[in-house]
């Protein structure tokens, strides 16, 4: 077993895409890892084995964040393996399943996206700071992380998809409220902002976003990678970035910059 005093990740929504990438950063930075989603553990043996380090495999949790007694089962299994958690990074989320204009959508899938994207991080993060709370009072010299993978939709208007964006903006603030409940602890709350980023969720507008890429959407002209986002919240969870806690890290190749 690994030294239970090595840092533990978990990284919701970590076992494909952005949050692949971001668990397969902290596994590089010496992290024992923890991942979340609610595929069955059989459909992510691969993500499992390219994170797992030593004789210790990286955890598994499957879990429904929106759901308030399997985010309970979640926390539970992390304590059962590790006793501690140092980083918690929430970028689990879901776009709609229809693009809707505003004066369509439905409530059915304004609910979805805000239990997914807005509530089950927001409850998990409280369940995970009380924790990070308790192990600091019981160390002084810890450290604890959290990180909230937002999108460039949290200040950016898209009218065929307003639940994702007002989903977004609502983890946005939760940033602030957290990084300001948790600066009395030493317990650092960072945002990860995304821009266009070639995952399976933009696979189906690639076409869209190439030209407008090409005719300088960004000021950097080409998509975002997962592994872009994996190594800004490397750095966060690390503490390579001081006296900043609240802050948005915004990755989108200069995309959301003002122009003339």
């Amino acid at each position: 077993m690994s030294d239970p005093k090595t840092p533990v990740a978990l990284v919701t929504g970590g076992s494909r895409g952005i949050g692949l990438a971001i668990a397969t950063c902290l596994a590089r930075a010496g992290y024992r890892l923890a991942i979340n989603g609610r595929r069955d553990a059989s459909e992510v043996s691969d993500a499992i084995a390219l994170l797992s380090t030593g004789q210790e495999p990286a955890l598994y949790c499957q879990a429904d964040i929106s759901v308030r007694q399997q985010r309970q089962y979640l926390v539970q299994q992390l304590l059962d393996q590790f006793g501690r958690i140092d980083v918690l990074v929430n970028n689990a989320g879901i776009a709609p399943t229809t693009r809707a204009d505003v004066l369509e959508a439905t409530e059915q899938s304004f609910d979805q996206l805000i239990d997914v994207n807005l509530k089950g991080p927001y409850f998990l993060t409280q369940a995970v700071a009380r924790w990070m709370v308790k192990q600091k009072q019981a160390d002084k010299r810890f450290r604890g992380c959290i990180v909230n993978v937002t999108s460039v939709s949290a200040t950016v208007a898209s009218v065929n998809r307003g639940d994702y964006c007002i989903s977004k903006a609502g983890l946005a603030m939760t940033t602030q409220l957290w990084s300001a409940r948790l600066a009395e602890h030493g317990i650092d709350v960072y945002e990860v902002r995304p821009g266009i980023i070639a995952t399976d969720m933009t696979a189906g507008v690639a076409q869209k976003y190439d030209h407008l890429i090409a005719d300088g959407l960004t000021l950097e002209r080409r998509w975002g990678t997962p592994e872009d986002i994996g190594r800004a919240v490397s750095l966060l969870a690390r503490g390579e970035l001081t006296y900043a806690t609240g802050q948005i890290l915004v990755v989108d190749g200069g995309m959301t910059q003002p122009r003339l």
